[in-house]
C-alpha cells in the first residue's frame, strides 16, 4: 500500500487507498430471462468450472470464484447480473473487479455463443409500428401549399 505525504504545517503520512477498478462488461441478451439465466449458470459452474458462492434469480445475480491460469492460484471475485430492463430485453453484466476487463469479455463472449449453440437463433422481436405521416398542423391533413 502507497503512502502519500503532504505538507500542511509539517509532513503528514496518510494512506492512500488502491482502488478496485469498477468497470464491467456488458451485453444485451436477445434471449428471455430465464434461457439467459440459466445458462449463465451452467457456463459458470459446468463449463468454466468456477465455484458459485451465492445466487439469486429472483434478484438476477450470481457470485462466483474466479481463477485465470495467468493468475496462478489466487482467487478473484467475481459477479453476473442478469435484469429484464424494458420489453424483450435482458441485460447482462459481468464484473471481474481485480482483472482485466477482457476476462470479462471472454465471459461474455462464451455466454452469447452458448445460448445460440443451445437455443438457436434468438427470438425475432416484432418490427415496431411505423412512425405516423407528418402534417404541418392543419386538421385537414394537408400540408398547407397552394396548388
Amino acid at each position: 500500500m502507497a503512502l502519500c505525504a503532504f505538507l500542511l504545517g509539517g509532513v503528514a503520512l496518510v494512506p492512500a487507498f488502491e482502488r478496485e477498478a469498477l468497470a464491467a462488461t456488458a451485453y444485451e441478451s436477445p434471449y428471455t430471462f430465464e434461457q439467459t439465466w440459466g445458462t449463465a449458470v451452467r457456463l459458470v459452474r459446468v463449463d468454466l468450472g468456477l465455484e458459485i458462492t451465492e445466487k439469486d434469480p429472483e434478484h438476477g445475480y450470481l457470485l462466483f470464484k474466479y481463477t485465470s491460469p495467468e493468475s496462478g492460484k489466487r482467487v478473484h471475485a467475481g459477479s453476473i447480473e442478469i435484469v429484464k430492463s424494458g420489453k424483450d430485453v435482458v441485460r447482462v453484466t459481468v464484473q471481474l473487479a481485480t482483472m482485466p476487463s477482457y476476462h470479462e469479455r471472454m465471459i461474455v463472449d462464451a455466454l452469447a455463443k452458448k445460448l445460440h449453440v443451445e437455443y438457436g437463433d434468438p427470438p425475432r422481436r416484432p418490427e415496431p409500428p411505423p412512425p405516423p405521416p407528418e402534417n404541418d398542423g392543419n386538421k385537414d391533413g394537408k400540408d398547407g401549399a397552394n396548388p
